[in-house]
């Protein structure tokens, strides 16, 4: 593909010779026949000594030798640039005879199902899915168009998913949520009867689990995007274009609003609402209300900026406490001094 034709579908500026280009790749490991980018300052020295033969930058740094492609925004681009040569997982077409579909399920004729998928009665899969081997849709599932279900997924019974998401390998989604009453013989289960949605354009890692609701619905709004292992509880709802980073957990009834940012391994207790666009630092629990827009960090969270303050005081704590020490027994002997003199 000609840089000017990736220009041209990108709607950037061409800057120096057109050449032809056969893939992309970082600046340290480019070829001569690839394009590179630099959307981070810390690499612009790299600019000079990378193998590749353009490179996509911002105006400021196209002061480089090589062919450049303008944008205002790089990472974006490029981004944008690496879906022209990726290349769509599995070959395989149609419906494998090796898969189970239940006569009662629903499939339209574009939907491609690998060996050793189990697809249950009253099932709806749409046009252009994809499921990958291994997957398992319960009975009245439902699957929008162009959604991609990657090996070894589970959609347990009554689960919605949307269109054009995505579902890496070994997600869950709708199991039962942990509910459970307490009595004098033991743990009475409370049955996990509710359903678990995924609305429109959700990217969801692999290995996470999403329950399904005690009563009601557990659902992730439209255009979140959901790292590898991460757990929702039952009842959980999930604002539009979310961020939910790996290795974070959210009990049960927990609501977030749009545009939510949870760092990795950040836990949020129940029955909570984080506001609209609000961002939660690493490894932070969450156990009180959020308000619209704020960032927050720490255990138990606190404004971002009194938690790095915080952070920085943590290494002298130690020798605050000598000194503290040393001080108090300055104080003491000043005293008796006092006292003496009296």
């Amino acid at each position: 593909m000609l840089l000017s034709e990736i220009a041209s579908h990108l709607g950037l500026t061409l800057k120096g010779k057109d050449i032809e280009i056969t893939g992309v790749n970082t600046l340290a490991e480019a070829s001569a026949s690839e394009l590179s980018f630099l959307a981070n300052p810390k690499y612009a020295p790299q600019l000079e000594t990378t193998g590749a033969g353009a490179v996509l930058v911002s105006a400021d740094q196209a002061l480089t030798s090589k062919p450049c492609l303008i944008s205002a925004h790089p990472y974006l681009d490029f981004a944008r640039s690496v879906q022209l040569f990726a290349k769509p997982q599995g070959s395989f077409e149609g419906i494998s005879p090796l898969a189970f579909v239940h006569d009662d399920a629903r499939i339209d004729p574009s939907a491609a199902i690998a060996p050793f998928v189990y697809i249950g009665p009253g099932a709806q899969v749409g046009a252009g899915v994809r499921i990958f081997s291994g997957s398992y849709l319960g009975e009245d599932c439902s699957v929008g168009e162009d959604t991609i279900i990657y090996p070894n997924c589970s959609l347990m019974a009554g689960t919605l998913v949307g269109k054009r998401v995505i579902l890496h390998a070994g997600t869950v989604l709708g199991s039962d949520g942990f509910g459970f009453a307490q009595a004098a013989s033991g743990m009475t289960k409370f049955p996990q009867i509710g359903r678990t949605v995924i609305e429109d354009d959700v990217e969801i890692g692999a290995n996470t689990t999403i329950d399904r609701a005690a009563l009601g619905e557990t659902r992730v709004g439209h255009g979140t995007k959901i790292d590898n292992l991460v757990q929702l509880g039952h009842n959980v709802r999930v604002g539009r274009n979310c961020i939910i980073v790996s290795q974070v957990g959210i009990a049960g009834s927990t609501t977030l609003g749009d545009g939510v940012v949870l760092a990795g391994q950040v836990g949020v207790a129940g029955h909570l609402n984080l506001g609209d666009g609000c961002r939660i630092g690493a490894k932070s629990g969450v156990g009180q209300d959020v308000p619209p827009g704020q960032d927050l960090s720490g255990i138990p969270v606190m404004p971002h900026g009194s938690f790095l303050r915080a952070s920085a005081i943590m290494p002298k704590l130690p020798e605050m406490k000598r000194r503290l020490g040393r001080l108090e027994k300055e104080l003491a002997a000043l005293r008796e001094e006092l006292a003496n003199k009296g």
